[in-house]
């Protein structure tokens, strides 16, 4: 071994000896970086609270928070609120991410395609979802098809995106080695394109669930009888704000096992392409 190779190995060592948390991964001291941040600022905020520094009336302690939220669970009332949201965002999404899928593919696969809806996509992508709300129920009412429809173009636009510029920024050297392979057209889509464009698809479908669970939560706080969003809503008009933030940790719990959910379905599909989890 040269003097060079010596030398920086000895460096690497003494690096990995400084910085022993950057080589450890899934060590017990990254878990408490990962953990300890959100558990010191919660310490905080139960001292604050306990101290009399926050109002509970407008913020109560994190215990409280807790508290409610296990209460919930054991009356069940919240698994009625959550199975009534996530029934409307799994039929929502199952159709929008579809459509999203075909029409991105559509659109980044046929250039003639694409200019006969630009001019629709580029006017109707920039609307705010809560903007088709009160057009929404103008046309369909206050029942289930309102809010679906919702949620069917909040995950719509995300994965038609995200759809769209996975294909069209396909490596160029494997279709270079494709036509000089002459490939058939439909082996050039299904084998090389489409594979290329699996992680901004599952990017996309992931966005696109992440838009579709607050959208419905943004429905449901306007016009429900019943979900996540109208429980929160209802708390807010008997001034319950420890129900609310119950109700908004619950959102959040949830929206986090739906993503980590799709990132395992991801790791899976595409498992071959060993730099996009590096």
């Amino acid at each position: 071994m040269s003097t060079t190779n010596v030398r920086s190995t000895e460096k690497l060592k003494k690096i990995k000896y400084a910085f022993p948390f950057s080589y450890k991964k899934g060590s017990y001291s990254n878990l408490m970086i990962k953990f300890g941040t959100p558990l010191i600022l919660l310490l905080l905020w139960e001292f604050l609270s306990v101290r009399g520094f926050i109002s509970t009336t407008v913020l109560p302690a994190p215990s409280v928070i807790g508290t409610t939220f296990l209460d919930l669970l054991l009356t069940g009332e919240i698994f009625v609120h959550v199975g009534t949201s996530f029934l409307r965002i799994i039929q929502g999404f199952v159709i929008g991410g579809s459509l999203g899928v075909i029409v991105g593919i559509l659109t980044g696969l046929n250039k003639k395609f694409e200019q006969a809806i630009s001019l629709i996509t580029g006017l109707l992508r920039p609307i705010p979802m809560m903007a088709w709300v009160p057009v929404l129920i103008l046309w369909m009412g206050i029942d289930e098809a309102s809010k679906i429809t919702l949620i069917i173009i909040a995950s719509f636009w995300p994965t038609l995106i995200n759809v769209v510029d996975g294909i069209k920024n396909t490596d160029q050297k494997y279709l270079e080695v494709a036509q000089i392979l002459e490939k058939k057209k439909t082996t050039l889509i299904l084998r090389v394109i489409l594979p290329s464009a699996f992680p901004s698809i599952f990017t996309g479908l992931r966005l696109g669930m992440d838009m579709a669970w607050r959208s419905v939560v943004g429905a449901e706080l306007i016009a429900a009888s019943s979900g996540i969003g109208y429980m929160i809503s209802y708390a807010r008009e008997l001034s319950q704000t420890d129900v609310m933030l119950a109700g908004v940790l619950c959102i959040g719990i949830i929206g986090l096992l739906l993503d980590v959910v799709l990132k395992k379905i991801q790791a899976h599909v595409i498992k071959w392409n060993v730099n996009y989890f590096k």
